[in-house]
């Protein structure tokens, strides 16, 4: 169908709607202040417990004030931190862009949490817990050897450096929407602000800015719900049309591995996948152990899945309301949104227009997320460089200035890093899907080696290492092949209808704008869901692991020492010891 309407028109349009004003960059601007001067304060305070300690014995405890807190963290701000690190401004753009386009079908995502949250409050959380480590990938040196360590943690660097620059990119699309000044032109800003509160206040300054960052995005996120739903008609007439539209949705019980999301998909590869961001992500499982008991731990775990899936409502119910406002006059088609991730800031302009400093606070908490997110990966990150890149490998023991170096120096360059490889994210895709197809690469084969070591005591450290590169060749051939399917258009997904028949600013227009019909297409491996790609490449990962294991003749380097029972899940231990 073809419409009548000039390129000009739209940008006119699209101007008129970039109303961020003096009120609103007032609000953006203390946001970013809140976050330095909590960097200063406890940078400045750190310094002056230094400095009470002395020089004798303050080189370890820096490190342990710096990475976890010094271990006497408080539960509530710990698990805010937790929740904060996960609800960036991916799964913030990513999921009302997922039910405007695909329907609800993401939303059973909640029930996923759950499983994951049940699977590392037994397994993975006292195995942790007990051992007292500062970096995560230690444990893989106490169950295997040396080379799993630093295996590892190359693996979970990778992730991040993949990860960062989509968590980068999404406010500053966000942020572009509503100024038109450039992404990235943003993103370096963004970055050195970060980098900045990371590097002088450690993992207490990422926790306490998580804080204060995860109340403006709440407050952010209910004025945008409420106000949008009044005017809207209310939640019936937002159910109603959500309905007619065909994004409201019950569970899709198609076996179909090649779908974008089903009941079984959420049942078997999203849980593996959420799993693996809380049981082998050095920024998350940094927080629990900077908490002092296990009870503590696991008190945090059942506020951040409480507290995850109540972020995550209100995210379906925001995209059913998009949905609702552009129900005759998709934004999409029109090009009025440039690209699909942009679909809640166009919203949020529209609905605030006449409300001076709420796109302010809409954008401030889309920034707030985005920097909670990026703060911890860069905290974790400098965790990694100091206790596994590092120190395993001097001689002599690093000075406090040399340790203080390198935490806050890999923060530095990490951060550099991210805004450099931002400039590839937008030829990628959609954000969500992007995010967790690219993660799975190096985190597959991560969990999948952690899940030998608590798991399966059959498995050495030969069959582990090999196993583990083994997932990692094959998980960074299906996401290059999986994305680049995506980047070129030779894989497409069925959208969900969409009309333009009541837009304003367009002429000779009539009826709706259907889907077009796919041509079907030979399926590979790299079809299957996203979300089975973690599953996919555990499996992988483990099965390797398992037969290399099996046909070792050295094993271990020729030593087969037995199993310390702490390193393995509880559940593990007592089937040993009968």
């Amino acid at each position: 169908m073809q419409y009548n309407i000039s390129d000009k028109t739209i940008d006119s349009i699209g101007r008129s709607l970039q109303h961020f004003d003096w009120t609103d960059y007032v609000v953006f601007v203390l946001m970013l202040a809140s976050c330095i001067m909590i960097g200063i304060f406890f940078g400045y305070r750190n310094h002056l417990k230094r400095r009470r300690r002395g020089q004798a014995s303050g080189n370890e405890t820096e490190a342990q004030d710096y990475l976890v807190g010094g271990r006497k963290m408080q539960i509530f701000p710990v698990a805010v931190s937790l929740v904060a690190s996960w609800v960036s401004g991916v799964p913030m753009l990513g999921t009302v862009t997922e039910v405007y386009v695909y329907g609800t079908q993401f939303c059973y995502i909640v029930f996923s949490m759950i499983l994951a949250g049940v699977l590392m409050h037994y397994l993975f959380l006292p195995v942790f817990h007990e051992l007292q480590i500062t970096s995560t990938y230690e444990y893989l040196q106490r169950r295997f050897d040396s080379r799993m360590r630093l295996f590892g943690s190359i693996l979970f660097t990778l992730a991040c450096l993949l990860w960062m620059p989509i968590v980068i990119y999404v406010p500053a699309l966000a942020f572009n929407q509503v100024t038109g000044l450039n992404v990235h032109i943003i993103t370096p800003i963004v970055c050195i602000i970060c980098m900045f509160y990371t590097s002088i206040g450690g993992l207490k300054a990422v926790v306490w800015t998580d804080v204060i960052q995860s109340g403006v995005t709440l407050l952010a996120l209910l004025a945008v719900l409420i106000k949008g739903a009044y005017d809207v008609g209310g939640p019936t007439e937002v159910l109603k049309r959500n309905v007619v539209g065909e994004r409201l949705e019950a569970p899709n019980f198609d076996p179909n591995p090649t779908l974008r999301h089903s009941f079984w998909i959420m049942l078997l590869g999203a849980p593996v996948w959420v799993c693996e961001g809380i049981a082998c992500s050095q920024d998350m499982v940094q927080r629990f152990l900077s908490l002092p008991t296990l009870k503590d731990a696991r008190k945090a775990l059942s506020y951040f899945v409480v507290g995850w899936i109540s972020i995550n409502v209100i995210f379906f119910m925001i995209g059913m309301l998009v949905y609702a406002t552009y129900y005759h006059c998709d934004p999409l088609t029109t090009e009025l949104a440039k690209a699909k991730d942009q679909l809640l800031p166009l919203f949020v302009m529209e609905t605030f227009a006449a409300y001076p400093g709420m796109t302010g606070v809409f954008v401030a908490g889309i920034f707030s997320a985005a920097l909670s997110s990026l703060s911890s990966a860069l905290n974790a990150l400098s965790a990694i460089t100091l206790e596994d890149f590092c120190k395993p490998y001097c001689k002599k023991p690093l000075t406090e200035k040399q340790i203080g170096y390198i935490m806050r120096g890999s923060v530095l360059v990490y951060g550099a890093l991210s805004v450099l490889l931002s400039l590839l994210v937008e030829h990628l895709g959609t954000v969500m899907q992007l995010a967790m197809t690219l993660s799975s690469g190096s985190a597959a084969p991560l969990l999948g080696m952690f899940v030998m070591g608590i798991l399966m005591p059959w498995v050495n450290g030969t069959g582990a290492l090999y196993g583990g590169v083994t997932g990692l060749a094959t998980m960074f051939y299906m996401c290059y092949k999986a994305q680049y399917s995506i980047a070129s258009g030779s894989r497409t997904f069925d959208m969900k209808p969409v009309s333009v028949e009541e837009c304003p600013y367009y002429t000779n227009v009539s009826g709706t704008n259907q889907p077009q019909e796919l041509d079907e297409m030979d399926k590979s491996i790299y079809h299957i869901s996203y979300m089975y790609f973690t599953l996919f490449g555990m499996s992988v990962t483990c099965l390797a692991g398992t037969v290399i294991s099996l046909f070792s003749k050295q094993g271990d380097r020729g030593r087969r020492a037995p199993i310390d029972p702490k390193l393995l899940a509880p559940c593990v231990r007592k089937f040993l010891s009968n």
